[in-house]
């Protein structure tokens, strides 16, 4: 992509606080983007062949709100994309990232996170810090587990669908505001679903099939009618 292409971008990013390049090729964080640092609401670099984002600067883009990098090759995140403590939508879908920095749960005003088709092995912990997380997606990773940890997400919505789980924690049931709850397509036998979630929590949506179990036989466990009723009620509410 020629400069004169990229200082058009970024001249247009200067007015209007949105800088779009998707597509492109790019195999580097555009570092014209420094100039933009105290006025970009919004940076699209997806579908790029990115391998890292620059710690001197990605840090610096304090006002900025939606951060997206699907489909690019970002193998891990610095410890500078703490500082961002306006960001409130992050997409980093299709990369080959492991874990987040220690600093992620600084990110104290993220609500929407998206890390479909990753290398994460676990939950990350940081996310447990993040007050104002809604919606977290973390499907076609390679969790296999569900740890107790999971019990202190603020989050409304979760989806795990397309990992390899055979565990989920009693502590899900916990979640203080989780309504949707998405497990498809995993390793996970009937008895090791806690009965909790039926029964005990605040889950309306309950996804689960592709699983080493038949659907039918979810239905008979103690607590699916009242599982129902809460799946009724919101269903009443968006009708």
């Amino acid at each position: 992509m020629g400069n004169s292409a990229l200082r058009a971008h970024v001249e247009t990013a200067q007015k209007t606080g949105v800088f779009q390049l998707k597509d492109r090729g790019l195999t580097e964080f555009p570092s014209e983007l420094q100039k933009l640092t105290s006025n970009l609401r919004t940076i699209d670099l997806s579908n790029n062949k990115i391998e890292s984002l620059p710690p001197m600067i990605i840090g610096k883009f304090i006002l900025l709100k939606s951060l997206s990098l699907n489909n690019n090759k970002l193998t891990f995140l610095p410890d500078e994309l703490g500082n961002l403590k306006k960001l409130e939508t992050l997409s980093l879908n299709n990369n080959h990232l492991r874990e987040l920095p220690t600093t992620f749960g600084q990110l104290s005003a993220l609500k929407t996170l998206s890390l479909s088709g990753n290398r994460l092995g676990a939950l990350p912990p940081q996310l447990c810090s993040l007050r104002h997380l809604d919606v977290v997606d973390l499907s076609k990773n390679q969790i296999r587990s569900i740890p107790d940890i999971v019990g202190e997400l603020q989050v409304i919505e979760l989806n795990f669908n397309q990992n390899q789980i055979s565990q989920v924690s009693v502590k899900i049931s916990c979640c203080p505001r989780l309504k949707v709850l998405r497990l498809e397509e995993n390793c996970l036998e009937l008895s090791m679903l806690p009965q909790s979630i039926l029964s005990d929590s605040q889950i309306c949506l309950l996804a689960v099939e592709g699983n080493l179990f038949e659907i039918k036989k979810l239905r008979e466990l103690e607590g699916y009618d009242k599982y129902m009723e809460r799946y009724t009620a919101t269903k009443k509410k968006f009708a």
